[in-house]
Parts: C-alpha cells; sequence; structure tokens
C-alpha cells in the first residue's frame, strides 16, 4: 500500500516537474544564441544548469538520508521555482551572464526529477524494482513531450505581452516546479525512505566533497555498482551533447521551427518506452538491458551523422539517442540501487547523479565549440565512440561475472 501511494505521488509530481524542466532546456541554446548574438556560447547556460544539478545531487542525497525522501525533493523543486524566475528577467534584460546564474539554480529541479526514480525503487520488491523506477521515468513524457511543444506557443504569448524572444517558455517552468513541489509536500506521505529503513536523523554533517568521496569509495569496491554509474554518466554525456545542439544544427538548415518537435520526438524516445525497458530490464538482467541499450545509443549517434539535411532523419537519430538512455537509464539505476546496502544506497545514487551531471555539463559546454570548429557530425562521432566504451565495459563485467559464476 505504501509503495503504491509513494508511486502514485512521485508519478504525478514528476510529470509536472518534467514539464517545467523541458519547457526551458529545449529553448536555452536558442534563448542564449540569441542574447549572446553567436553559437559559440549557446551551450553555456545548458552546460551550467546542468552543472546546477550536479551540485545539488549529493546535497539533496545528504538531506533524504537524514531527513527523507519528501524534504530533499522539496527543497530541489523551490531551487527551480528561484532559477526559472531570474531566467526571465535574465531574458527580458538580455544579460547573457544572468541567465547563466539563473540557470544554476533552474538545475536543482531536474535533481529533484531525477532522485525520484530513487524514491521509487525505496519500497519496491527485488523483482519489481526496475519496473517501478521506470514507471517514474516514463511518466514524465507527458509532461517532457509537452514542454517543447507548448514552447513555441508559450513563446507566441509571451511576444504579444511584451517579452522577449523565447522569454515566454521560462514561465511554464515557474509553474511545473511550483505544482511538483506542491504535489510532493502533500501527498508523498508516508517517506518511503523512512519506511525502508534507510533515514538516520543522527548522521554528523558532512561537506558535499567527503560525501562524494565517501560514495565514491563504496562504489569502487563493486564492480557491478562502477557499470551502473559508468553506463548511466556516459550515455547522459553523449545524449546531452547530440541534443545540446540539433535546435542550432536544423536552424543551420532552414528548420529552426521543426527543432522543438524533434526534442519532443527526442524526449518520446528517452521516456515512453520505460515501462517495457523496465519490465525487460527485471526479466532479462540488468547486464543485457545496458548492452541493448549502448547499441542503440550508438544506432542514433549513426543515424545522426548520416541525415545530412534530412530533418526526417533527425527525428529518427535522436530518437534512437533517446531510447538508448532511457535503456541506460533504468537499468543503471536499478543495478545501482541493488549493489549496495542501505547505508550506503542514497549517497552513491547522489554520486550516480552528480557523476551524470558533470559529464553531461561538460558535453553541453563544448558542444558549441565543437558544432562551431570542426562541425555538428563530430558531435555525433564522439556520442558513438562513448556508446561503444559502454558496450566494452559491460562486457568486460559479464565475462568477469561468468568466471565467479564457475
Amino acid at each position: 500500500m505504501a509503495q503504491r501511494r509513494a508511486l502514485r505521488s512521485l508519478m504525478t509530481s514528476v510529470a509536472v516537474g518534467q514539464a517545467g524542466f523541458i519547457a526551458t532546456a529545449a529553448i536555452v541554446g536558442l534563448l542564449a544564441a540569441e542574447i549572446a548574438g553567436s553559437d559559440l556560447l549557446a551551450g553555456v547556460p545548458s552546460a551550467i544548469g546542468t552543472l546546477g544539478t550536479a551540485a545539488a545531487a549529493s546535497p539533496l542525497a545528504y538531506r533524504a538520508r537524514r531527513l527523507g525522501r519528501r524534504p530533499a525533493l522539496v527543497r530541489g523543486y523551490l531551487g527551480g521555482i528561484a532559477g526559472a524566475g531570474l531566467a526571465v528577467f535574465a531574458g527580458q534584460l538580455r544579460n547573457f551572464w544572468l541567465l547563466v546564474a539563473a540557470m544554476s539554480l533552474f538545475g536543482v529541479a531536474n535533481a529533484s526529477n531525477l532522485q525520484s526514480r530513487y524514491a521509487a525503487a525505496d519500497l519496491a520488491d527485488d523483482d519489481r524494482r526496475a519496473s517501478s523506477i521506470a514507471m517514474v521515468v516514463w511518466v514524465g513524457t507527458i509532461g517532457a513531450v509537452l514542454g517543447p511543444i507548448a514552447a513555441p506557443w508559450a513563446n507566441r504569448v509571451g511576444l504579444g505581452l511584451g517579452l522577449g524572444e523565447w522569454v515566454g517558455p521560462v514561465f511554464l517552468s515557474v509553474l511545473g516546479f511550483a505544482m511538483a513541489a506542491a504535489i510532493t509536500a502533500r501527498s508523498l506521505r508516508p517517506d518511503p525512505l523512512v519506511v525502508a529503513g534507510g533515514v538516520d536523523r543522527d548522521i554528523p554533517f558532512e561537506s558535499p566533497l567527503r560525501g562524494i568521496g565517501r560514495s565514491w569509495t563504496a562504489i569502487w569496491a563493486r564492480p557491478l555498482a562502477r557499470l551502473a554509474v559508468f553506463a548511466m554518466a556516459v550515455s547522459q554525456m553523449a545524449m546531452v551533447a547530440v541534443m545540446t545542439m540539433t535546435p542550432l544544427h536544423m536552424r543551420d538548415h532552414g528548420h529552426a521551427e521543426l527543432s522543438t518537435l524533434v526534442i519532443s520526438v527526442h524526449v518520446l524516445g528517452m521516456f515512453g518506452l520505460a515501462p517495457l525497458i523496465g519490465r525487460w530490464a527485471d526479466r532479462l538482467g540488468r547486464l543485457k538491458v545496458l548492452s541493448v541499450g549502448a547499441g542503440i545509443l550508438a544506432m542514433g549517434t549513426v543515424v545522426a551523422v548520416v541525415a545530412g539535411y534530412l530533418p526526417s532523419l533527425v527525428f529518427v537519430g535522436l530518437f534512437l539517442l533517446g531510447v538508448g538512455w532511457s535503456f541506460a537509464l533504468i537499468g543503471g539505476s536499478a543495478l545501482l540501487t541493488e549493489s549496495l546496502p542501505i547505508e550506503e544506497r542514497t549517497g552513491a545514487q547522489g554520486f550516480a547523479d552528480v557523476s551524470m551531471s558533470v559529464l553531461g555539463a561538460a558535453a553541453a559546454f563544448t558542444s558549441g565549440l565543437v558544432k562551431e570548429t570542426l562541425g555538428f557530425h563530430w558531435l555525433a562521432n564522439f556520442a558513438t565512440l562513448a556508446a561503444i566504451l559502454t558496450l566494452a565495459a559491460v562486457a568486460s563485467v559479464s565475462r568477469a561475472q561468468e568466471r565467479v559464476a564457475v
């Protein structure tokens, strides 16, 4: 009963929280390029937003370990409200660096979106853990697809009200984060981590860096946990690198209006098949799912390179990119959770999200430079290499597990 209640609450809050996040994430590159007058720095606000997610992941995990999931998730959404509100002012003032500062707070809300999947696993049975994670990932489709679709409409409404170009969609983020915070505070009762016995109110305070170091030690001692973090982080890096510059790549070839639809299809790939992926992960095993995901990710990046000037193939490539990422996220999250004892689990989950966010931020930060100097196709080539490395890592761990079994 407690698991079903928690799952319903998390699914509702993530749906609106994801809508809030994607509404701005889908257009921030366009807004940044408009303000800066160049594509060279267009990926910087997105990168800083991802760093904001990284910076918040460990403190939110510590707060969850000490007080429970509900206080931690609400705190993240409140930070996102502040960041989105500041981004509105930055867009109106056409102040690039204020936008960058705003995105650092904006990214905190995404830390709550991400950590909600772990809350879904707190009370799940072993044979339903991946499926529970997948349901929270899947429901993000509702908001994540509607966010980019609503962005052009919100932009037109904003322009009619006298707002700057691409400022209107940021208001959707304020609304989405506010609804997510309210739903979590009211409905996530009883707190799943408290019921699971994972809360310790007497743990001493530790700095984020010390917490990250302690979690890394716990993860490094377990090959399956290492693989889980590697697969999630590398897949995030590959996905962000290509996704961030796709709207600008399409604009360069006269398809700017289609870019938000491409992102919607990409997001559909990220979340839409999650229930099936979760079921496969529970039935076939985490390692097989990670292998399949890496293969699909590689296919998506190859299609993105082959696409050239054909918008239809860009849709296919970005959809496959999202599906591959979903395999890595769901399989990796389940594998990480079950590879660690409960007293180390929350901190390790925070570390995993830090790793994902840092590599994602690095990809977003450098994506504009790579596009400007080498071309969009090189972003896709680097992403293909990342997928191949993931395949190799899964194969290595699988062979080691087989030797131990023998």
